[in-house]
């Protein structure tokens, strides 16, 4: 016969139980707001449902695993657990055609020599001359990239380590990171790279990731078509990334 515990043990039980129901609650609007951003770059036959419900996996894992002695905010730390926890999912399955991918590779790599030959941020123009396509064709290809590599779009590899580009993005233009004390040397390349973007990428992210803005919300903002803001999105990440990528590898006693 399976017993029954009474006392000051099941109250314990108890209270955490429902401490962790709080907390699960608490920080929901936070995995809609990570699997809403994913899914806004995802075919549409993958349900956004399917995104929240693993991304509710991934925070009860960073609640339950969560250790207050590491001076991280829970928030911060739920984010990494709950966006790692949505990707896993998606890996699983890849919906994205290699000649998709492709056009991901090929665009970084044309904005990387263009970035090298010219001495900064190459436009829009020159990305699709130097591929050798039309201005429109480049932009469907910016639109198809979207659904590519979503952790790459936003992460880039620095000494081994994802550094996420999101925490470089200010709030407001009297406060870009080209305009505050260096904080560190790789702020300040990114900060450069920021800079030398052009307004409207630099409006899109700024919205995007600092103000939290969805891209439709975005679009109503700047008064542009939401597959444009979709792909200014997209492009200046891509900037980011490949100016990294060259900037922070060709220092002296990096790997190149």
């Amino acid at each position: 016969m399976a017993s029954t515990t009474y006392g000051p043990r099941a109250n314990v039980d108890e209270d955490a139980a429902l401490r962790r129901e709080e907390l699960v609650l608490q920080h929901l609007p936070q995995v809609r707001l990570i699997a809403r951003r994913i899914h806004d770059r995802l075919p549409d036959h993958i349900p956004l449902d399917d995104l929240v419900s693993t991304g509710v996996i991934g925070l009860i894992a960073a609640i339950d695993n969560y250790d207050p002695s590491q001076k991280v905010l829970l928030k911060t730390y739920a984010e990494h657990r709950i966006y790692g926890s949505i990707m896993d999912s998606l890996r699983e399955t890849d919906w994205v055609p290699r000649e998709t991918r492709k056009k991901a590779k090929t665009i970084n790599s044309a904005i990387h020599k263009l970035q090298q030959r010219l001495g900064r941020e190459p436009a829009e123009e020159e990305i699709a001359a130097e591929l050798k396509i039309t201005l429109t064709e480049y932009q469907k290809w910016l639109t198809d990239v979207q659904s590519t590599e979503l952790e790459r779009l936003e992460y880039v590899s620095a000494d081994g380590e994802d550094v996420s580009l999101l925490k470089f993005i200010p709030d407001d233009e009297q406060s870009w990171p080209s305009r505050t004390v260096e904080r560190s040397e790789l702020e300040r390349i990114l900060a450069l790279a920021i800079d030398r973007m052009p307004k409207n990428e630099r409006t899109v992210l700024s919205l995007y990731y600092y103000e939290e803005l969805s891209l439709r919300e975005i679009s109503w903002i700047m008064k542009m078509h939401l597959s444009r803001i979709g792909q200014l999105r997209v492009q200046a990440v891509l900037r980011l990334r490949s100016h990294l990528e060259r900037v922070w590898l060709s220092k002296p006693g990096k790997e190149r």
